[in-house]
């Protein structure tokens, strides 16, 4: 009876250790490294260990669960990544930072600034208010075209005094310079059936774009003889247009007969298809009214040749026996000039030059032993300087 009882206290101590050392390599889901091989010993007698209960204050907390070396998140305070995959909770947003945070929306209560943005009105959904042109965004018309902007930017930061010195340089090296210039039209021999001669025209002037102090001078004489008809022009020329200039000054006749003086008043100027084109009236000391037309068209044949027609024409509007000049159209001279442009300065030229006195005026003429008329053969020189 007592080995009995013995045996069963042996077999119920044996037992939990028993238990602890079961391999567990055949459970599913549990790989466990290869048990190394045990060693021929002799089996050793179990003896059972008293098992110590552990205290309250002795408790540590559980490590948290690792997985390859990283720590897995707490279950208690949010939802683990694999469990959000398999729909077992849905994680919180996080929060974001400061670097990262999302613009504000905007308030969709606000009215919008446009009420009807190009893109809907493009695709007909609403219709775009009226608003006034601005600029030279004007319809399509006759209407003027809006004022030039009259203040400068440097303005508010300059004092009024030194804005106008600065712009008044500025227009004077900008087209406000001084210039001048002596040119001669007209500068030949011409060859008549008779008595040959010679004649001049042309004019110098110094000044700028818009203000100019213009010197006119034109004659005739015949070689061996005194000098027949002359004058010397001199005028302030004001520039009226892009291409006309409007001339008043006075007028001094010299030569053979009356040195009367005369208050003149004309125009000057570039017509359209490039006519040159000049008119003047003249008013004597004595009260006589003269008129004077001429043009001239520079056609060019090639760079340097060039054929200039050209007519001139002297109205008056009474007789004149001092000056051998008769009322209505006095005389008319029409001409053909080829010249060479050695130089734009210097080209010399050859033409033919073909004039008539009409009226008192050819009367005056005959009576002093002159020709009324005719061609003449001319030769000259064009030149600028």
């Amino acid at each position: 009876m007592i080995r009995a009882l013995l045996a069963t206290a042996a077999i119920a101590v044996a037992s939990p250790v028993f238990a602890q050392s079961m391999n567990h390599r055949h459970m599913p889901g549990m790989a466990m490294p290869a048990a190394p091989k045990a060693e021929k010993t002799k089996p050793k007698r179990a003896v059972a260990k008293p098992v110590r209960r552990a205290t309250a204050t002795a408790r540590k907390p559980a490590p948290k669960a690792t997985h390859a070396g990283h720590t897995m998140p707490d279950m208690a305070n949010g939802c683990a990544p694999e469990h959000a995959a398999m729909g077992h909770c849905t994680p919180a947003a996080p929060a974001m930072s400061a670097d990262h945070a999302m613009p504000s929306m905007p308030d969709m209560a606000a009215p919008p600034t446009d009420p009807c943005p190009p893109e809907h009105a493009a695709m007909g959904h609403c219709k775009p208010a009226a608003t006034t042109p601005v600029g030279t965004d004007q319809p399509a018309g006759n209407a003027p075209p809006p004022a030039a902007p009259t203040d400068l930017a440097a303005a508010r930061f300059y004092d009024p005094a030194v804005m106008a010195a600065s712009n008044a340089g500025m227009r004077r090296e900008h087209g406000g310079m001084r210039f001048s210039q002596v040119v001669f039209n007209i500068a030949e021999a011409q060859v008549k059936n008779g008595r040959d001669g010679y004649r001049w025209d042309g004019e110098g002037w110094f000044g700028g774009d818009i203000h100019r102090l213009v010197v006119k001078s034109e004659g005739e004489g015949s070689f061996g003889r005194r000098l027949d008809d002359a004058e010397v022009q001199a005028l302030y020329s004001r520039a009226i247009g892009p291409y006309f200039d409007a001339q008043g000054g006075v007028r001094q006749d010299l030569g053979h007969g009356a040195k009367r003086t005369y208050a003149t008043i004309g125009v000057e100027g570039l017509a359209p298809y490039w006519f040159e084109v000049e008119g003047a009236l003249f008013l004597s000391d004595k009260g006589d009214l003269l008129g004077r037309v001429e043009a001239w068209y520079d056609q060019r044949i090639t760079q340097r040749l060039i054929a200039q027609p050209r007519l001139e024409v002297n109205l008056a509007a009474q007789n004149m026996p001092g000056s051998r000049i008769g009322s209505g159209l006095s005389d008319a001279e029409l001409g053909l000039r080829l010249r060479y442009e050695i130089k734009r300065e210097f080209a010399p030229y050859v033409g033919v030059s073909w004039e008539r006195r009409y009226g008192d005026t050819a009367r005056y003429a005959r009576a002093r032993g002159d020709d009324t008329g005719g061609f003449a053969l001319a030769l000259g020189v064009r030149a600028w300087f």
